[in-house]
């Protein structure tokens, strides 16, 4: 299956300083939702180029109504549809430690946290010793802000997945390997 994380997406846009990731770039910094149709372009394009996968996974995408509905529309143009939505609900204060905590190698781009997989020793990485460093847009003061963002436009879309009989919700709380679990059987069932 083909891998689509629009975080990943907007890095290497802007990475390749292209015209989408440069629109990208001034949104993401300040913690706020890139808009609809540069997101829609970037999503689009993937898929595009990538081929006919087996089935696509989308990993921070769609957040909006407008984006699902344009989903959509690509997802028709290739006789596909979605079979689930997948919602791991997490409550605000666990997404905040969690965000806040991350730490990444400035040379090889290993992750951690500094309370769930901290390094050996502190801000080294455990893999080629390089610097870890805290992404611009994981300080406290952005991650809420990018909460607030999500959280005031979630509901709508988990509404839209609702009526059409797709949304799944997964308590995001438990451990990873339980999460993970859920999951897992879940997009297992696909093939089933």
């Amino acid at each position: 299956m083909l891998h689509i994380a629009t975080g990943d997406l907007f890095r290497q846009h802007l990475k390749e300083g292209t015209p989408l990731g440069n629109l990208a770039k001034d949104y993401m910094n300040k913690g706020n939702l890139v808009p609809d149709q540069v997101v829609i372009d970037m999503v689009d394009d993937k898929i595009k180029t990538s081929g006919q996968p087996a089935g696509i996974i989308f990993d921070g995408f769609p957040r909006t109504t407008p984006q699902a509905e344009a989903l959509d529309n690509i997802l028709n143009e290739m006789n596909r549809s979605i079979d689930y939505v997948i919602h791991i609900d997490v409550d605000r204060e666990i997404l905040m430690e969690r965000l806040t905590g991350r730490r990444i190698c400035r040379d090889c781009g290993a992750t951690y946290h500094l309370v769930f997989n901290p390094p050996k020793q502190a801000n080294v990485c455990d893999k080629c010793n390089g610097e870890l460093y805290q992404r611009d847009d994981d300080n406290e003061e952005t991650v809420a802000n990018r909460l607030e963002v999500n959280i005031n436009q979630q509901q709508p879309l988990l509404d839209y997945y609702e009526k059409k009989g797709v949304l799944k919700t997964i308590d995001g709380s438990r451990k990873i390997e339980e999460v993970f679990q859920e999951v897992d059987t879940l997009i297992g069932s696909l093939n089933a």
